[in-house]
């Protein structure tokens, strides 16, 4: 489950989720971002609107050396899952692999965005949307991000 939503994307995760699954627009996506967040703290990070500004922060993207963004689409399993009986809705996606990540970075989080166009935007264009704990020290080996069973976002 989420450790915080971002202020811009209150109220819109299971939106954006349910666009990128209806491809509306066409070339959206959710991206995943594993960063170290540099001792950045989550009450400073929350309050950022793009991409490009946590990334302009000490929080640095995990990148080369095996990590990498990870793309999800309307081929990817997201689910959003409206219940009624128990006032909810849920966001929640397959786990994310990295393969052979080197001892390069560590990554301490991972960044869930939504790219509204990603043919032609920049990072600037990719709104933060929840923040999740992932403390991992790579060793050579693959990663995996296991997501909660109840979910990577619940709205009540």
């Amino acid at each position: 489950m989420a450790d915080f939503v971002y202020n811009i994307a209150l109220g819109k995760v299971a939106e954006y989720a349910a666009r990128v699954n209806a491809n509306d627009p066409t070339n959206s996506a959710l991206i995943v971002v594993p960063i170290n967040a540099g001792g950045v703290s989550d009450a400073t990070l929350k309050d950022i609107d793009d991409l490009a500004a946590i990334l302009a922060t000490a929080a640095d993207e995990c990148s080369g050396s095996g990590w990498n963004r990870k793309t999800l689409t309307d081929a990817s399993s997201i689910t959003v899952t409206v219940t009624d009986g128990s006032d909810k809705v849920e966001v929640d996606f397959p786990d994310s692999v990295w393969t052979s990540v080197s001892s390069a970075t560590a990554a301490t989080d991972l960044v869930i965005c939504y790219d509204g166009d990603t043919t032609g935007g920049t990072d600037a264009n990719i709104i933060p949307l929840v923040q999740l704990d992932f403390a991992v020290t790579p060793n050579g080996g693959d990663i995996t991000a296991q997501y909660n069973a109840s979910g990577v976002y619940r709205a009540t």
